[in-house]
Order: structure tokens, then C-alpha cells, then sequence
């Protein structure tokens, strides 16, 4: 993948709208990837202005791919960039800007978290899920080493017709 990244980011070295970086989490920027959540390399990460979370980019990683991604960041809709918004975003963008800072951030917090919360319930489901599958991948295979044998000796104990 790092030869493609490399790549696009040399597409977008010029752009004003679009930064295409590249952190080592295992070294000077170990702080920032700890900030912003990275555990697993590579990780792809999208920040838009005053986005301080991020979103995990999760799509393929050809360069096609990372190029098409790439493409489709910029400006959006925003109170910068307001002829960007559909309809209801506009509605909903004017009533989030009517209110108060601290209702916005409460509002920004209670959904961040009941991400969060949900991201946690979906990680153990799959701890989960995971443990039971080998559970029953181990109890197939231990049932096909005392099964397959007896199949063979019936199967060698049929006359051929």
C-alpha cells in the first residue's frame, strides 16, 4: 500500500483542500496516533475542518480506490460552504448554529458516546462470535479425526458393485 499512498500523496502535494500524510505511530508521532485512536497499521483516517475524532476510512486500498476516496474530500457542507448543503442540511446546519456552544457541544458529546458505546458492544459481539466459531472449529475437527477413519472402513467394507 505505501507505494500507492506515496503516489497520491504526490497527486495532492499542490492541493489547498486535500493533505495526504503519513504518521509512524511507533515513533514521534506515537502521541497523535494514541490521540486519534490507532491501533492497527496502516489505518486510514479522514478529518474535515474542526473534526477532531476523524473518520476511519475502511475501503479497498488500490490506488484507484484511495484516489476516488481522495477525490471525494474537500470542502463540504458547512456555514463556509453553505451552497454544498442539500435542503435538510441547510435546515439542520442553521438550527445547529442557532444554538448555544455548550448545547452544541452537549449535543456533539451524547452522540459521540452513544458511538462509542455502540463500538464497544460491537467489539465484544465479535470477541464473542469469534471465540464461539474456533470453539466449534476445533469440536468439527475433532469429530472429522474420529469420524473419518470408521467412514473409510465402511466405505472399504461395501462390495463394489
Amino acid at each position: 500500500m505505501k507505494p500507492d499512498w506515496d503516489k497520491l500523496a504526490e497527486e495532492y502535494a499542490g492541493s489547498t483542500n486535500v493533505l495526504i500524510a503519513d504518521v509512524d505511530c511507533t515513533q514521534a508521532g506515537k502521541s497523535l496516533c494514541d490521540k486519534h485512536g490507532v491501533q492497527g497499521y496502516p489505518t486510514i483516517k479522514t478529518f474535515g475542518p474542526g473534526d477532531d475524532e476523524g473518520e476511519k476510512y475502511e475501503g479497498d486500498r488500490s490506488l484507484d480506490a484511495l484516489k476516488k476516496h481522495a477525490a471525494s474530500l474537500g470542502p463540504t457542507c458547512g456555514l463556509e460552504h453553505k451552497e454544498m448543503c442539500s435542503p435538510q442540511q441547510l435546515v439542520d446546519l442553521e438550527k445547529f448554529a442557532a444554538m448555544s456552544p455548550e448545547r452544541r457541544n452537549g449535543r456533539l458529546v451524547k452522540l459521540q458516546n452513544a458511538l462509542k458505546v455502540q463500538q464497544r458492544e460491537h467489539d465484544q459481539l465479535e470477541v464473542e462470535l469469534k471465540q464461539r466459531f474456533e470453539a466449534s472449529k476445533k469440536h468439527l475437527e475433532d469429530l472429522q479425526k474420529k469420524y473419518n477413519p470408521i467412514i473409510k472402513l465402511i466405505r472399504a467394507a461395501t462390495p463394489a458393485a
